[in-house]
């Protein structure tokens, strides 16, 4: 990135992540009154709570990041946040919220939300630069059609790892903060660095409802947007030559999610249905605190930040190979912790 560039988001992104917080938190602080006539949350099978608590969340943050990464382009070189088709990428985004409501008042119709899903992470994958290549060992046409199953169990993932208080909030912003970085040493455009700190600084608005006992959750509405950002921003990383911290950031959540699924499939259930299988989940039922917990994946989040900020840097295979074992040996130590409990300590 040119020294006028890295010279920008010095002086700017503190002011990109305070607006982001702030929009976020005031619209949370608009909303709720609405949020708690229509759209409580009722505890459930898959549910850490014991009583009905507002969900709708997310809309304050999809809101706020849309606000103020928009607003940020107008400080842009001309044409920065063209070249990214962003008119594009919002409104796929906007439309995974609506799907989130959909999911949120009727959680039964699966088919329609995975095609509407299927649409909007197709719109994503078909709007990405032509040279940009993430398995320039396959055909392009092989590559999108892997990228488009990939983003939607992504999308989902995220979706299925809302689950506990603060948890999406650990997960998000260590991974946003290091894609901020990161894109200073070139390996993301400008536009998706506005996009990563207004995205980090509008989930830490939301934090301040979100923390044990929250108050408010997220709901579908914020976690599937989310996930599709998340993912665009990692697919953008890893086309752009940080294939290791495009694993690495996202990596506890890549673990839970799909040795849950295995496992749940393997012993013949149906994996469409609410459950509490996760890793977080089982920890929660085995004596660990929501604090606990999430303080544990955070802590583990920070440390795969800093492993792929370290790929980044280095850029040798030797490194991506030692950041990758490193950062698979931090997540099987939390998942085993996390499945024993505190009869581990």
């Amino acid at each position: 990135m040119s020294g006028e560039l890295t010279a920008f988001w010095a002086s700017r992104a503190p002011a990109i992540l305070v607006a982001a917080a702030l929009v976020s938190a005031l619209l949370i602080i608009a909303l709720r009154p609405v949020l708690k006539r229509y759209a409580m949350a009722r505890p459930n099978a898959r549910s850490s709570h014991k009583i009905p608590t507002p969900q709708g969340g997310g809309i304050a943050v999809i809101a706020a990041t849309i606000i103020i990464s928009s607003t940020a382009f107008y400080f842009l070189p001309a044409g920065a946040a063209a070249a990214l088709r962003l008119p594009i990428i919002f409104a796929a985004v906007v439309l995974t919220a609506c799907v989130g409501v959909l999911a949120d008042i009727h959680p039964e119709n699966v088919v329609p939300r995975l095609l509407f899903q299927a649409l909007a992470v197709g719109a994503v994958i078909f709007v990405l630069p032509s040279e940009l290549r993430v398995f320039p060992i396959l055909p392009l046409p092989a590559e999108r059609i892997a990228l488009l199953i990939g983003g939607l169990w992504f999308v989902n993932l995220v979706n299925f790892m809302d689950g506990l208080d603060w948890m999406t909030v650990v997960e998000v912003v260590p991974i946003t903060a290091a894609l901020a970085v990161i894109g200073l040493f070139g390996l993301l455009p400008a536009p998706a660095i506005a996009v990563s700190l207004a995205l980090c600084g509008a989930m830490v608005g939301f934090a301040f409802f979100n923390r044990p006992v929250a108050k408010l959750f997220l709901g579908d509405v914020g976690s599937l947007p989310i996930g599709l950002m998340l993912g665009w921003l990692l697919v953008l990383l890893a086309g752009n030559g940080g294939r290791a911290a495009a694993i690495l950031l996202p990596l506890y959540y890549l673990a839970d999610s799909t040795i849950t699924l295995i496992r749940r499939a393997r012993n013949g259930e149906k994996v469409w249905r609410a459950h509490r299988s996760h890793f977080y989940q089982r920890a929660t039922d085995r004596s660990f605190s929501v604090l606990a917990v999430v303080a544990r994946v955070f802590i583990v989040n920070v440390a795969l930040a800093a492993l792929a900020i370290v790929t980044v840097i280095v850029r040798s295979r030797t490194a991506d190979i030692a950041a990758l074992s490193a950062g698979v040996a931090l997540v099987a130590g939390l998942l085993y912790a996390l499945t024993r409990g505190r009869s581990a300590e």
